[in-house]
């Protein structure tokens, strides 16, 4: 292909750009939205490696196509719960278990919601502890650099 031609998505994939929410619910399922590997990385701020390592670890799991891989709105969504429950601090087990109880109709959103709940009280209870000790400290710190401020301003200039 040309440096000049640009490469044409295949006929029978959507593209990300494709927009679904005009056509009816029972045409939907083949026409909705998927990313290549670096669509989703672009789009979720993550590297092609970042995807690679979640899809190794069992959290996502896209669809082939010949060597490609694409990623369907259900890999969306759960890497950007996978993706969440990282800045949050939550552990990968931690995260696999919120994360499948997306899928899991069993569970549901109830089930998914209690989880996730509790997880969160405890990540709230252990970041107002840190902001505690980060203030006491701060404090600490803006003491002692006072007090090496004043005592520098009483020592003969040289």
């Amino acid at each position: 292909m040309d440096a000049g031609t640009k490469e044409r998505p295949r006929d029978d994939l959507p593209t990300a750009k494709e927009p679904t929410e005009g056509l009816p619910l029972d045409k939907r399922a083949t026409h909705e939205r998927v990313w290549s590997v670096r669509e989703l990385a672009d789009e979720l701020g993550v590297t092609t490696r970042t995807l690679r390592f979640y899809e190794a670890e069992g959290l996502l799991a896209p669809r082939r196509v010949g060597t490609a891989r694409i990623y369907a709105a259900r890999d969306h969504t759960r890497l950007v719960l996978i993706l969440r429950g990282k800045r949050f601090g939550m552990t990968l087990p931690e995260i696999r278990e919120i994360v499948d109880m997306y899928d899991d109709a069993g569970t549901g959103e109830r089930g998914q919601l209690a989880a996730l709940i509790a997880r969160l009280d405890e990540i709230g209870a252990d970041l107002r502890a840190r902001r505690r000790d980060l203030t006491r400290t701060l404090a600490e710190v803006d003491d002692v650099a006072a007090r090496c401020r004043a005592r520098l301003a009483e020592l003969p200039t040289q």
